[in-house]
């Protein structure tokens, strides 16, 4: 029974040593996060500094970002203008740990706001996200080389995953009438969907939300409404939705539902993952834009009308023709 007992501590021991000696990988966002775990396996601890449902425009980090950051052995971020509060961080939390940039290799869109800074949201085109899950792999094989063949393992499982959602979406937003393609959303976020499976994209914000909305702004997504009489307005899951609520009863149109873009959901959301956000984002979008709009709708009867003209002639005619022939009858 001694034996067995000192066994049993070594066995747990040993366990909680090789726990310990996991490496820690800390991303900025969910999204990255996300990623780095369906790669890393459980080989690797993986952390995220912003939390589900945060804004990652306005996250102020913490001292608990701090510690998190000074014990990590690997920092990815998304770049591209997206962490601007990063850099004080990590030169605050003094931690030693080598970051990398998720995006690199990626064009990006330039921003038509703000001189030399660009569009940070490259993960919402499901083909660039190829490049981030690279990106990824690559570092995560350097930060703990022993374990590199289940990183290139589970890669290419996932690298399939990702190139099947991309057909999907492609192949769905085809059924939108072509005249409809068009996402009005809270904050400029969809650009990089919209150049990649052909949808105008609008919005009352910018490329981050730190910016405050401007009257040109309404006037310009009330002119877009009518013009293109798009059936729905799309809220998102880290912008105060206020603002599109109101523009949707002004111009008496619905909201066609929640998208994600600078995070994913938490488990209980239809959008758990970055394969489910890209997923959700896209049923949604075309669940909402395939409705016939109020306009359609009140268009309706008078075309119908103006199309069953000779039917009601004809009924008229028998009406008047019964009429005489009773006449007739009674004289």
């Amino acid at each position: 029974m001694k034996k067995i007992g000192l066994f049993f501590i070594i066995s747990l021991f040993a366990l909680s040593s090789f726990a310990q000696e996991k490496k820690t990988l800390v991303a900025t966002a969910s999204m990255m996060a996300d990623m780095a775990k369906n790669i890393a396996g459980g080989m690797v601890n993986v952390e995220c500094i912003v939390p589900i449902g945060g804004d990652p425009h306005l996250h102020e980090p913490t001292p608990k970002d701090a510690q998190m950051v000074n014990k990590a052995d690997l920092i990815i971020m998304n770049g591209l203008t997206f962490e601007g509060w990063l850099t004080e961080l990590i030169e605050n939390s003094g931690t030693k740990a080598k970051t990398i940039r998720v995006t690199e290799g990626i064009e990006p869109i330039a921003s038509t706001e703000y001189k030399n800074s660009s569009d940070p949201h490259a993960w919402m085109d499901a083909r660039l996200g190829l490049t981030y899950i690279k990106n990824i792999k690559d570092a995560l094989i350097i930060l703990d080389p022993d374990n590199a063949d289940i990183f290139e393992f589970n890669y290419g499982i996932y690298k399939k995953q990702l190139e099947d959602l991309d057909q999907y979406i492609k192949t769905e937003i085809q059924k939108i009438p072509a005249e409809k393609r068009v996402l009005i959303t809270s904050h400029d976020a969809f650009q990089y969907y919209g150049r990649a499976y052909g949808i105008r994209l609008e919005a009352i914000l910018g490329t981050s939300t730190d910016a405050e909305v401007q009257t040109s702004d309404i006037v310009r997504l009330n002119k877009v409404i009518k013009e293109s009489k798009v059936p729905a307005l799309f809220v998102e899951s880290t912008v105060n939705p206020k603002l599109l609520k109101q523009l949707a009863t002004d111009n008496d149109i619905q909201i066609g539902g929640q998208l994600y873009a600078d995070s994913i959901g938490d488990e209980e959301s239809p959008a758990p993952t970055y394969l489910d956000m890209l997923k959700h984002n896209t049923d949604t979008i075309v669940a909402a834009l395939t409705r016939e709009s109020n306009t359609d709708k009140e268009n309706t009867p008078a075309d119908e009308e103006g199309s069953n003209w000779w039917l009601y002639g004809i009924i008229g005619g028998l009406l008047i023709g019964g009429f005489v022939l009773m006449l007739r009858m009674q004289s």
